[in-house]
This record gives structure tokens, C-alpha cells and sequence, in this order.
């Protein structure tokens, strides 16, 4: 593959006819770092075969491939990292995998930390926010689960990536777990609501543009 040549990554390429044909292959082997899925196959549609994947793995780099925009948004819904259109430039394609590479090798890295007595190491990529008060901070995942330790949130900061934004005093906030955004609250993926502090939208909204 070009792009592995040229960016010096060693690459394991698998072709599936259609989505049943992956899924079949994904049970028994689930080691996927990144899919470049088409929208409309025979069959299963691209849409639904990373909403299959998503609800087990959080971590994979989905990219879809179509010649329909219209399906964009359904895409994304699916925390899809890009949608791209066909016809597609080379350069356009090895600049969305240089970004799949890099997230795949922060999706490695953890946060470890204290908490009811146990050393707990929690992938990055799981953590939708953390919220800060006084003394403390509550981690909080996608999955619903609850860490709170003795920290500030400059000091978690310093050990976060760019899929993470701090909005304020209050709250860091995952760019890839935001499901809607208006000038007041932020709507996270598992349905929490984050306020958002005035002034911080345009900010925001611009980190989720560039970052995504």
C-alpha cells in the first residue's frame, strides 16, 4: 500500500465482499485497528456494520467511503473519524490514516490512578469528561463508570491529547464523545449534559471542527 511505504508503517490489509463477510472474521478476530468502509453494500449497509463494531470497540478508527454525502451525519453518529467523499485525491486519503496512526497509538495510553484502595489504569480514549470540585476530580467513561481521586484538572491536562478540550474552570470535555453543542449546554454521547460557560462556544465549536 502507498501510504505505508511512504509513512514507513508495516500494514496487515484485509479485504471482506461485504459486511456479513467481516463480522463472520471479526468474532473470531477482533485485532482491527482501522476500517475503511463503503455506505451501500449488498447486504448489511456501512452505517450499520460500525454501529455493530462501536458498541463493543471504542477504539477503532472507522472511515467511510462513499459517493452520497447525505449520509454524513450518520456517519459521525457512529464517532466515525472521517467521511470522505468519492471521488477521492491519494493526499486526501493518506492525510485521514496519518491521523487514524497517530489516535491508534494514543488509544494505548493510559491514565493510572488510586481509587477505593485499588491502582486503576483507564485508556484515555474511554474517558467522555472529567469535572472538577475543589480538591477533587470525577472521571467519568462513556460506559457510565465514576473514578474520583484527589487531583486538579491542570494536572490531568498535562497527561490528555488534542480529542480533549477544557471549557473552563469546571470541565474537560472529549471532542469525539459530543453529540450536540449549543451556546449554553454541551450533549454528550451517553446523554449527560455539560454546561457550557459563556463565551466558550466558539472555541469549542472550533476544536471540534479542526481536531475531529
Amino acid at each position: 500500500m502507498s501510504w505505508a511505504k511512504i509513512s514507513s508503517h508495516t500494514v496487515n490489509i484485509e479485504y471482506f465482499p461485504s459486511a456479513e463477510a467481516f463480522l463472520f472474521r471479526y468474532a473470531e478476530n477482533k485485532n482491527f485497528d482501522i476500517l475503511l468502509l463503503d455506505i451501500e453494500m449488498q447486504g448489511m449497509d456501512g452505517i450499520t456494520l460500525a454501529s455493530t463494531v462501536r458498541k463493543e470497540n471504542k477504539s477503532v478508527q472507522i472511515i467511510f467511503i462513499s459517493g452520497y454525502s447525505e449520509y454524513l451525519s450518520q456517519g459521525y453518529d457512529v464517532s466515525a473519524l472521517h467521511y470522505l467523499i468519492k471521488p477521492i485525491k491519494p493526499q486526501k486519503l493518506f492525510s485521514v490514516l496519518d491521523r487514524a496512526s497517530d489516535l491508534c497509538e494514543k488509544n494505548g495510553a493510559f491514565i493510572t490512578f488510586s481509587h477505593a484502595g485499588e491502582t486503576v489504569r483507564l485508556p484515555i480514549y474511554e474517558i467522555s469528561h472529567i469535572e472538577a470540585n475543589a480538591n477533587y476530580v470525577t472521571l467519568h467513561t462513556d460506559g457510565g463508570e465514576k473514578y474520583t481521586v484527589r487531583s486538579t484538572l491542570t494536572e490531568l491536562e498535562s497527561e490528555l491529547d488534542s480529542r480533549f478540550f477544557r471549557t473552563g474552570r469546571s470541565f474537560i470535555v472529549n471532542l469525539r464523545y459530543i453529540y450536540k453543542l449549543t451556546k449554553s449546554d454541551i450533549f454528550m454521547k451517553n446523554g449527560e449534559v455539560l454546561p457550557l460557560p459563556r463565551g466558550a462556544y466558539k472555541d469549542l465549536n472550533q476544536a471540534i471542527i479542526t481536531r475531529l
